[in-house]
């Protein structure tokens, strides 16, 4: 089944684009080797557009936007790490909008939406999952041994002692 968008940006300065979405954009990556980085977004969507009347753009035209929470504070952010914008914040309808450069020319837009993104909560690691459940489990089982251990338990003099006083004192 999908589970997930793969894209790419085609540049003529491949490892400048590399180096500006490591360092400037601060996306987390993978090296696949030879200074061949993938980009781990930790989330997609994908919108289905018509073209205009003129056909523009044309039939089969890919785009690539980045979205955020407070496009306010990520141009801001964005712009001390030196990154440049081509246009002022406007609002389109379904967000408001702003568009970078990257090396070799590319062009993104960047937007803060203002629809309801479906909530994506991180997935925990297989490994702390197996852990949390051993860990529950085990919770699980000492609290029943006690319980258990505590029906069988015989009192001790002290106790009992305790009960037989509690006893005449209900007499008197």
């Amino acid at each position: 089944m999908i589970r997930g968008l793969h894209g790419l940006f085609y540049s003529s300065e491949p490892e400048a684009l590399r180096a500006f979405l490591r360092d400037k954009l601060q996306l987390p990556h993978t090296d696949v080797g030879d200074g061949w980085l993938i980009f781990d977004l930790p989330e997609a969507d994908l919108g289905v557009h018509p073209v205009d009347e003129s056909a523009k753009p044309p039939s089969g035209t890919h785009d690539v936007s980045f979205y955020c929470d407070d496009i306010q504070g990520t141009v801001s952010v964005l712009k001390v790490r030196g990154v440049e914008f081509t246009q002022e914040i406007e609002d389109h309808g379904y967000g408001f909008v702003t568009y970078l450069t990257m090396p070799g020319g590319v062009r993104v837009q960047l937007y803060e939406p203002k629809y309801a993104k479906r909530a994506s909560a991180p997935k925990e690691a297989p490994k702390a999952k197996a852990a949390k459940k051993a860990a529950k489990k085990a919770a699980k089982k000492a609290a029943k041994k006690a319980a258990k251990s505590a029906k069988t338990a015989k009192p001790t003099k002290q106790a009992r002692g305790k009960g037989k006083a509690a006893a005449s004192r209900k007499r008197r």
